[in-house]
């Protein structure tokens, strides 16, 4: 069956890194766009990054770009999100979603906290 397994979530002070994984399994990953989400408390979830698997196609929220980088290894099938100058409104559950033809599916979230 399918899996996304997020991991590397936590608390960081404001202008920390941390690096968030995505662990896949149950379909071909390399055909998949894997993509990370976010959602604040009382805020829709919104797209923070999107990569695909053979074009090396990248695409981010404007709030993120030059912060965040989103990359994958296909042999491992596990798509990461390296996340750097991190502010307080970063803060959020962030999400893992892999999308293909027939699959739209998303890990069950990793919290993110940026406070001092």
């Amino acid at each position: 069956q399918v899996q996304l397994v997020e991991s590397g979530g936590g608390l960081v002070q404001p202008g920390g890194s941390l690096t968030l994984s995505c662990a896949a399994s149950g379909f071909t990953f390399r055909s998949a766009a894997m993509s990370w989400y976010r959602q604040a408390p009382r805020k829709a979830r919104e797209l923070v990054a999107t990569g695909t698997g053979t074009s090396g196609y990248t695409n981010y929220a404007d709030s993120v770009k030059g912060r965040f980088t989103i990359s994958r290894d296909n042999a491992k099938s596990t798509v990461y999100l390296q996340m750097n100058s991190l502010k307080p409104e970063d803060t959020a559950v962030y999400y893992c979603n892999a999308k293909t033809s027939w699959l739209n599916y998303w890990g069950q979230g990793t919290q993110v906290n940026v406070s001092s």
